[in-house]
């Protein structure tokens, strides 16, 4: 557990392995969020787009089945029409 004091601006400054560990480096920006009585630093990625790639890709392709159920829908059609 680390220990930070307060600046007289309101700065505080992270313990430097706190910095290493989660890629914080000068210029780094970081979220604060209260959770009731708590803050919360939650350090942001330097590119969301790029830290939320691949997040999906255990599950499920959406594009794919949106794909076949088009196909679907175009073979339906055409049975319809028909």
């Amino acid at each position: 557990m680390y220990r930070a004091k307060v600046s007289a601006k309101g700065s505080v400054t992270l313990p430097k392995p706190l910095r290493d560990r989660h890629a914080i480096d000068p210029g780094s920006e970081i979220q604060i969020v209260e959770v009731g009585d708590v803050l919360v630093l939650v350090p942001m990625p330097c590119d969301p787009a790029k830290a939320l790639r691949g997040l999906l890709k255990q599950g499920p392709s959406l594009t794919t089945d949106l794909l076949r159920e088009r196909a679907r829908e175009r073979v339906e059609d055409a049975a319809n029409d028909a």
